[in-house]
């Protein structure tokens, strides 16, 4: 092969495993907290961001995701979804930062995660281990989906001669040791 084709395919690969490693983070930072059901009133997500009405986090719609994943959640901690997408709703509303975060930073996903069980918790009445807990297996779950939609993707391009086995197996490391992608928490 020649020395160009070479420079030309590593130069693709590494291509696709940024472009890959972008999808999965933004599939990881777009589902690692439930998000209710927006309404016309609200539509912020659960980590206080205020998206524009009728749009999640990232500019897509998630209303539906949002649903799914407050009825998860309602159904792991065995209390209605009304008063779970209610609780979401409080939470957001209550914790609505007064201006975006500075260039650079970002809030503390733990911080967050914590003051959404305990918020949970009070307003569910529930045991906050019992809501951590919930939190965690619905994200595992998540992760899991996106681990295996990465391994379709892959495997579809190296069916398709797009990617050699090695390269699939290098971007799976990467995105696993948190290299690329939201594969580390």
């Amino acid at each position: 092969m020649s020395r160009r084709k070479r420079i030309a395919l590593g130069l693709s690969a590494t291509a696709l495993a940024v472009g890959a490693g972008i999808g999965v983070a933004g599939m990881a930072s777009a589902t690692t907290t439930p998000t209710p059901t927006p309404s016309a009133s609200s539509s912020a997500s659960t980590d206080g961001t205020a998206p524009t009405e009728g749009k999640g986090r990232h500019g897509g719609h998630g209303g539906e995701r949002g649903v799914a994943q407050a009825s998860a959640l309602a159904e792991k901690l065995g209390v209605e979804e009304a008063k779970v997408t209610e609780a979401l709703q409080a939470f957001r509303e209550a914790n609505k930062p007064a201006s975006p975060p500075a260039a650079g930073t970002r809030p503390d996903p733990a911080a967050r995660d914590a003051a959404l069980a305990k918020a949970l918790a009070e307003s569910l009445g529930i045991e906050e281990s019992k809501v951590t807990a919930a939190l965690d297996e619905l994200r595992s779950e998540a992760q899991a989906e996106r681990a295996a939609a990465l391994k379709t993707r892959l495997d579809k391009a190296v069916t398709d001669g797009k990617l050699t086995q090695a390269e699939a197996d290098a971007v799976t490391k990467a995105v696993e040791n948190g290299v690329i992608g939201g594969g580390g928490r």
